[in-house]
């Protein structure tokens, strides 16, 4: 009786210098994200004129978008970048759970949003 411990992943290049141009992409997009939802959080927080509940969901939105996004993509730039194809079963579930936590919370803080755009243009005080 055998025991296999982890997932097998298809690579997405199989040359060396597309896989270094892969984890360079990654490695850019990753940090204009975390850069960009850096600038929302930092001036959400500093500026006293932005505690209204529509910039408290914008900075908790940048939030969730910043877990949603380093969730996958370090292991996918670990991966490019030291030439694995492997992920263990518990990775792979933790990295599915955290996923869907926050693509789930984007999806719930949208909503509320919205809803808190319609009750102040429909129904102001």
């Amino acid at each position: 009786s055998s025991s296999i411990s982890h997932f097998l992943l298809l690579a997405l290049a199989d040359t060396r210098q597309l896989q270094l141009l892969h984890f360079c992409l990654l490695l850019g997009i990753s940090l204009a994200a975390l850069l960009a939802n850096g600038l929302i959080i930092s001036a959400v927080a500093c500026g006293h004129r932005l505690h209204t509940p529509m910039f408290f969901f914008l900075l908790n939105l940048a939030l969730t978008d910043l877990g949603s996004i380093f969730t996958t993509v370090p292991k996918a730039m670990h991966n490019s970048l030291w030439d694995t194809r492997n992920i263990s079963y518990s990775g792979c579930a933790a990295q599915l759970f955290f996923f869907m936590f926050f693509i789930g919370a984007e999806f719930y803080l949208l909503t509320v949003m919205c809803y808190d755009r319609y009750v102040s243009i429909c129904k102001p005080l």
